[in-house]
């Protein structure tokens, strides 16, 4: 995964921010929405496509294509580079192939605890009744 290319591959677009400001946020588009089409990109290999296809399954359109907003602050570059590291980290993040959890046996001493309290519990109930006479 080469990021330069990745990063060339996006398209940015440059709407209002929602929200509270008054003039100033009715006048400005600095919210930042990037796209990326996974399908159509030259940076993945088809088997990253497919890694960050299932995790990210949710997050993308019918199309295969990953749309994130940024609205943070009222510089439209701040949220083009904010923007830009979070689908970098995204990307990164689902790239990671998890390690498959191996099964551990149960100890003896586990065991044997456990035993000795259900031991000890059942006792201490049983002198709670009252004596055969």
């Amino acid at each position: 995964m080469n990021e330069d290319t990745l990063i060339q591959e996006l398209t940015f677009k440059a709407i209002r921010s929602s929200g509270s400001g008054g003039q100033h946020v009715n006048k400005v588009s600095s919210k930042i929405e990037l796209g990326f089409n996974l399908w159509e990109s030259q940076a993945l290999s088809d088997l990253q496509k497919l890694r960050i296809e299932e995790k990210l399954k949710n997050r993308l359109t019918n199309d295969g294509v990953l749309i994130l907003q940024c609205g943070e602050t009222r510089s439209q570059h701040k949220n083009k580079t904010i923007i830009t590291q979070r689908f970098l980290e995204l990307i990164k993040a689902s790239l990671v192939v998890r390690k498959k959890r191996i099964k551990t046996k149960v100890q003896k001493s586990v065991i044997k605890k456990r035993l000795n309290n259900k031991k000890r519990n059942a006792e201490k109930k049983a002198n709670r009744k009252k004596p055969d006479v």
